[in-house]
């Protein structure tokens, strides 16, 4: 275990399953046709191409950059787009790839952005979940894990760029982001 971590949240291997489940459902929701992944940077990184493995139907990425934490550990509401589509999503099957949904804010956003751009379908789907935390409903199609409201790292969280690559969802110690 890293220095920093408090303690294990979700284990390597509880990841593994509930991203391997998730393919397998989006699988066979999207039967037939073909989706547009669209990974939310940098944190779905991780996620997104391990889910992608497990999906057994037509599928396209793209990448989207957005910002509402800047160095922060709580999100500021402020959503800027950093990093916008390359292609049109007009017509087609998307689904948002997001690492963790928390107040819903950038998401609501992100939806409300995507929309206006014509999808046949839009959903959402998240590695974990803080509905403790939310402030506006948004509907999340697939949802990896719900968990409690603390500060974690790790599988492409992040806390001002680090932990990323730990291979687990982890707690951070207090001490680290409360300087």
């Amino acid at each position: 275990m890293h220095p920093d971590v408090e303690k294990i949240l979700l284990n390597e291997e509880q990841i593994k399953e509930r991203v391997a489940q998730l393919g397998r459902q989006i699988s066979q929701d999207y039967q037939g046709e073909s989706i547009l992944m669209v990974g939310i940077l940098k944190g779905a990184m991780i996620f997104l191409a391990d889910l992608v493995r497990h999906i057994n139907v037509p599928t396209f990425f793209d990448f989207m950059a957005v910002s509402s934490y800047g160095a922060g550990t709580v999100s500021s509401g402020a959503v800027r787009i950093l990093k916008d589509l390359e292609k049109s999503i007009h017509g087609r099957h998307v689904i948002i790839v997001e690492d963790i949904v928390d107040t819903g804010l950038t998401l609501q956003y992100l939806v409300e952005n995507m929309k206006a751009r014509g999808p046949a379908s839009l959903k959402i789907c998240t590695l974990l979940d803080k509905p403790s935390r939310r402030k506006v409903a948004v509907p999340v199609d697939y949802n990896g894990f719900s968990i409690p409201d603390e500060f974690v790292v790790g599988y492409g969280l992040d806390y001002n760029e680090r932990y990323r690559n730990l291979p687990y969802i982890a707690v951070l110690k207090p001490e680290i982001y409360q300087i």
